[in-house]
């Protein structure tokens, strides 16, 4: 599952959304330790056959579960079946149909076997049910509270602007809302479901489609067929009114179901699918192990994506149009992250979800792999230092283990540590053990393990066996404990002894950590490298030099998951700039420049920095411009210029059209008139907002031009700040209020903050704000850490600076008022 990570409309879609039904929980009992579920009996195969109610929101289900028990004999089975009416249990045997008897609570079938069956012996039972989803009573869990399993999406299309859909979310535990199962991850099983809709609607769930049968009724029965084993939350159903684009790889069905409207630019969305199944099935050497891949989105979905194995179900927030692909698919890395789990999830499971790192790490660190594959080592280097920076974001994230056998629930493990820490550890044991033998471990691993489940300890295995190594260690060390490596490092020379020292202290409570590191001495543009291996509190290195290093580099590869200081200068930040040369060497440099911008060099350094050969690298040096110093805006504006008129990215294009803004020059008209009608709807809205700026009667005009075409991101967002009147807030607050808790919601409050800068209403002030206030409140505990730096640290001060500013007294205390008693600082 894709939870978040650059834009404010995926954190949550990043992070996991999804929450268990369940019965009522005291939510403030102390954490327990999670034991792997016992099994007692073994899924074999599960036959469905799924009628829809529409108008009730219904599933009418018969279901034939083939089961065997585990090793030792039992008379009695134990499902997971939650919510359900239970019309009937039989055992079916040679064709003919037992009655049992049962013991249900709504929640659990505790089932009466004939006869004592014994380890390996199968036995198959039916039973025919009724699953009503939204009468499930849902557990409160460290996620949205809202895990129904099965969703009808508008059943009764009321909703004129949104389709008619039905989707399931398995994980963690939710498919038993909708099939009787024994819903557990270290469960595998093969499985056969039939539904039956209405003829206008396409189906899609695990396997191949093997049969499509139409009903006197008009309605018609789509039967998938999956013949390889895999654990009961990757189930799948999915059915709406799509428009199905197909591709291939290597004779396999590769299909994206998409509404309709967005058919024509489907490709765009998803078509690197078939290469990212290429590249994976090469790295890991076991080429992809389906039947098909299919990728559907949904409507409402509760979180950002779901890799269900052949059928993964994204948010309909994957639907971009062709202006917002200008600036980049947003979705790709989620696209990337769904199909490593095919492999990492799917064909080899967690036994248990404290486990869970087995599918989320290595799902996370893909979107690495992917981008320094496609597009370059800068861009994969960018995307491991933004999920390194996300994980340290958080100072509680450092009390938990990645492994974790003790939690209140099992949501808890969907957070920043499961996910981006996950995936900076595999990035550090990958330049370990080199990338040969980190990609044949982690065939040794999935060849294996393959259908079936696995815990931490297998994987260290697959490495030791590979690596010769014992890698015990490490597993302690970033595994089965927590925290992370907070360094100060000193650089000196002894001139007399003519040595380079480099003193590494750990300064963090807790845990000393075995890091081997690389040191890099660059005497002019010539570097020695030396590895070494920092495993104490403090450790000393000295290299012999015949004068004073232009740099001493410490962690050259930049791979450590960890905090440093170092007491480098800004000449030591530019030679590393010019010849360390990785993203993070470069983007260390830019960041110290950019904090002395009253320094002259530091300014000319930033000037060249604009011009980085990275996009990425560019748009940092761009916004870490200070314009309150005069001279740091006198010497970049060539420079910026040249960026808004000519850099081939958007997102740097946007960048430097948005700085440009701050001179509110009239000389810069042209090229704002010029950019609002860019393809990318952010170079087009920064430059209608800049234009605001300096030409309003210019900058209304474009608006009221622009407001009769379709717009989305930024632009939308610009043009009513552009034509803003006080009518227009409370059709935008009344559609906030009723949106649920979702990535619709997200994509929202760019509009609410823009009502709210601009309002001189207290009234609208007040609801607004307490709009915003009521939406980061019910977002769940685990995830706060992503979004309070943006509602709080972003957007509510933010706000309260700008009506500080502009001398709105009332409105500037009432906003200060909700922010937390840290955020209060500095005001």
């Amino acid at each position: 599952m894709k939870k978040s990570s650059i834009h404010l409309l995926l954190i949550i879609a990043n992070y996991s959304l999804i929450a268990q039904p369940g019965k009522p929980i005291d939510t403030s009992s102390r954490k327990e330790y999670r034991e792997t579920a016992t099994k007692i009996n073994d899924l074999v195969h599960t036959r469905l056959d799924a009628k829809f109610d529409f108008s009730k929101s219904y599933m009418y289900g018969k279901a034939w579960i083939t089961l065997q028990p585990h090793f030792y004999s039992t008379d009695s089975l134990r499902l997971d079946a939650k919510g359900m009416d239970i019309h009937k249990i039989t055992l079916v045997k040679n064709g003919k149909e037992s009655p049992l008897k049962y013991d249900y609570d709504n929640w659990q079938l505790n089932i009466h076997l004939d006869r004592i069956y014994k380890g390996g012996e199968r036995y198959t039972i039916f039973i025919e049910y009724t699953a009503k989803p939204n009468e499930v009573q849902v557990r409160g869990s460290a996620a949205i509270t809202d895990a129904r399993g099965l969703y009808f999406i508008n059943p009764l299309g009321e909703e004129k602007d949104k389709p008619t859909q039905i989707w399931t979310q398995g994980e963690t535990e939710a498919n038993s809302v909708w099939l009787p199962t024994i819903d557990k991850p270290n469960q595998k099983m093969t499985d056969e479901i039939s539904m039956t809709v209405p003829g206008k609607f396409v189906t899609l769930s695990n396997g191949k489609l093997t049969s499509q049968k139409k009903n006197a009724d008009g309605t018609r029965t789509d039967t998938w067929k999956m013949d390889l084993p895999h654990a009961p939350y990757l189930l799948f159903m999915g059915v709406g009114d799509y428009a199905i684009i197909k591709d291939s790889y290597k004779g396999k069905e590769v299909s994206y179901y998409v509404d309709k409207e967005y058919a024509p630019v489907a490709r765009k969305i998803f078509g690197l699918t078939p290469e990212m199944i290429a590249f994976y099935s090469k790295i890991t050497g076991v080429d992809y192990p389906w039947v098909k891949y299919s990728q559907i989105t949904g409507h409402d979905y509760v979180s950002g994506a779901m890799e269900n194995t052949t059928a993964t179900l994204h948010s309909d927030a994957a639907q971009q149009d062709a202006r917002e692909l200008t600036d980049g698919n947003r979705w790709e890395e989620v696209i990337a992250h769904e199909l490593f789990h095919q492999w990492f999830g799917d064909l080899v499971t967690t036994e248990s979800w404290s486990n869970i790192t087995l599918n989320e790490s290595f799902a996370d660190y893909s979107e690495t792999l992917w981008d320094e594959y496609k597009y370059g080592r800068d861009a994969g280097d960018e995307h491991i230092f933004e999920n390194r920076q996300s994980y340290l974001s958080s100072p509680a994230n450092a009390k938990k283990d990645l492994v974790r056998f003790y939690y209140n629930d099992k949501e808890d493990v969907f957070d920043q540590v499961s996910y981006p820490k996950g995936g900076a550890i595999l990035h550090m044991l990958r330049n370990y053990v080199g990338d040969s033998a980190f990609f044949k471990a982690l065939n040794l691993y999935l060849t294996t393990n393959k259908f079936k489940s696995a815990e931490a300890h297998q994987l260290r295995l697959a490495f030791e066996e590979i690596t010769g190594k014992d890698l015990n260690w490490f597993w302690n060390e970033w595994y089965f404990s927590h925290g992370h490596p907070s360094l100060e490092i000193t650089y000196s020379y002894d001139n007399a002894a003519k040595k380079a020292q480099v003193i590494v202290n750990q300064v963090q409570e807790e845990n000393i950590f075995k890091l081997p590191v690389a040191i890099d001495i660059y005497n002019g543009t010539n570097k020695t490298r030396h590895k070494v291996l920092v495993q104490d509190k403090v450790d000393t290195f000295s290299f012999a030099s015949a004068s004073k290093p232009e740099l001493v580099n410490f962690d050259g590869d930049k791979i450590l998951l960890c905090t440093k200081k170092e007491n480098k200068t800004l000449d030591e930040y530019i030679h590393q700039y010019k010849y360390a040369a990785t993203y993070v060497d470069r983007r260390e440099a830019i960041d110290f420049a950019s904090q002395h911008q009253d320094d002259p060099t530091a300014v000319a350094f930033l000037k060249t920095a604009l011009n980085d050969k990275y996009e990425g690298l560019r748009n940092f040096a761009v916004t870490s411009l200070d314009f309150k110093n005069d001279n740091v805006k006198k010497e970049m504006e060539s420079v910026l210029v040249g960026l808004a008129k000519n850099d081939p990215k958007k997102i740097v294009k946007a960048a430097a059209i948005k700085k440009l803004g701050e001179y509110k020059n009239s000389q810069f008209a042209a090229i704002f008139k010029s950019a609002v009608n860019d393809s990318s709807y952010t170079v087009a809205g920064n430059a209608l907002d800049a234009l605001l700026a300096i030409d309003n009667p210019a900058a209304v005009a474009e608006a009221r031009r622009l407001s009769t075409q379709p717009s989305k991101g930024k632009l939308a967002s610009a043009i009513p700040f552009a034509l803003f009147d006080e009518s227009s807030a409370d059709p935008i607050l009344t559609k906030f209020e009723h949106t649920p808790l979702s990535q619709n919601k997200f994509a929202m409050l760019q509009s609410v903050s823009d009502i709210l800068g601009n309002t001189k209403n207290m009234n609208t002030f007040k609801r607004g704000v307490d709009d915003v206030v009521a939406f980061r409140d019910a977002i769940p505990e685990s995830f706060k850490s992503q979004t309070d730096p943006i509602i709080n640290g972003v957007l509510l001060k933010g706000l309260a600076t700008r009506k500080k500013e502009a001398g709105l007294t009332e409105q500037f205390d009432y906003v200060v008022s909700k922010l937390p008693a840290e955020d209060k600082k500095g005001f």
